[in-house]
């Protein structure tokens, strides 16, 4: 069913955008309701955190449900619906307001309302791929090490502020690689294989191609290929080669360096020597060893036409 057909459900956290969400939401409101009816959208606002993973739990009655926000709240979102049985799961539709928005970025969505409203009432719902870490999941992307620091601290800075984008990654990542540049021992398995004992810098996993705003760390990565790609950075790097790869990322252009491993599996095991930052479509998440998989086509996801 295309969300032209029934009901939709649009959860919006009003301190998106450092509380620039609040507006959006009556924006995006407005804009659904002028096509579809008054009756047709219900909007419901989140009042802090985990609510709109409660919220998209017990969600009946409708075909779509709408996360407007940054990666958070889609991530709660997401949470929310996989809770769900699979018979009675809505189609999941984004409407980015959010400082990284790299989950919208992977599906093609304007960071416009207007026009991220007009893309998901045309989109039809596609089935994408979950990652899944220990007991949680994740859409776009899970992180070990330098980035999930970076990823950390461009949170703490945002909150300082109130800026955000791309700008603000960078500048929290140069400054962890000039200060923070941590080596972390890991033991890894991938696909059931011979475990690998080695040293990372940073370790990434991801079901999309972007984090930290829009940085392409697995250009090849798909939402709907059933593989888990994974991006390690080992040691030895200087600082100076650490920020020139960095900066490559940006565009994807990291890939060609030695110190840069690529790879693709289904299932990974990573157990840590001590536990390394860590992060899940930008929450923080703790632990040592973990258990990560992927779920073929889990979600049905609103995504414009090509």
């Amino acid at each position: 069913m295309s969300p032209s057909e029934g009901t939709i459900l649009l959860i919006a956290n009003p301190a998106a955008q450092n509380g620039n969400g609040a507006a959006a939401a009556d924006r995006a409101a407005a804009a659904l309701r002028a096509q579809l009816g008054e009756d047709r959208v219900v909007l419901a606002r989140t009042a802090g955190p985990r609510h709109a993973s409660e919220i998209a739990e017990r969600a009946e009655g409708c075909s779509t449900v709408v996360a407007l926000g940054g990666d958070g709240v889609i991530y709660e979102v997401a949470g929310g619906l996989l809770r769900r049985p699979l018979d009675r799961r809505p189609a999941l539709g984004v409407v980015p307001v959010g400082s990284g928005n790299d989950y919208a970025r992977t599906l093609g969505m304007s960071h416009k309302v207007d026009e991220a409203c007009a893309q998901v009432l045309a989109a039809q719902a596609r089935p994408v791929d979950v990652g899944r870490v220990n007991d949680d999941w994740f859409l776009e992307t899970l992180s070990f090490g330098l980035d999930a620091a970076i990823a950390h601290d461009t949170v703490d800075r945002r909150v300082r502020t109130g800026r955000t984008g791309a700008l603000l990654y960078m500048e929290s990542g140069v400054d962890q690689l000039l200060h923070h540049l941590d080596l972390y021992r890991y033991r890894a398995s991938f696909d059931g294989g011979k475990a690998v004992d080695s040293q990372s810098i940073m370790f990434a996993v991801q079901i999309g191609p972007y984090y930290g705003s829009g940085f392409k760390i697995c250009p090849d990565a798909l939402v709907d290929d059933g593989f888990l790609d994974v991006c390690i950075a080992h040691p030895p790097v200087s600082v100076a080669r650490a920020l020139y790869i960095f900066m490559r990322a940006k565009d994807g252009k990291h890939v060609g360096f030695r110190q840069v491993e690529l790879r693709r599996c289904r299932t990974l095991r990573v157990e840590f020597d001590q536990a390394p930052p860590a992060q899940v479509d930008g929450e923080r998440l703790s632990g040592r060893t973990f258990d990560i998989s992927v779920d073929r086509g889990a979600l049905h996801v609103l995504m414009p036409m090509a």
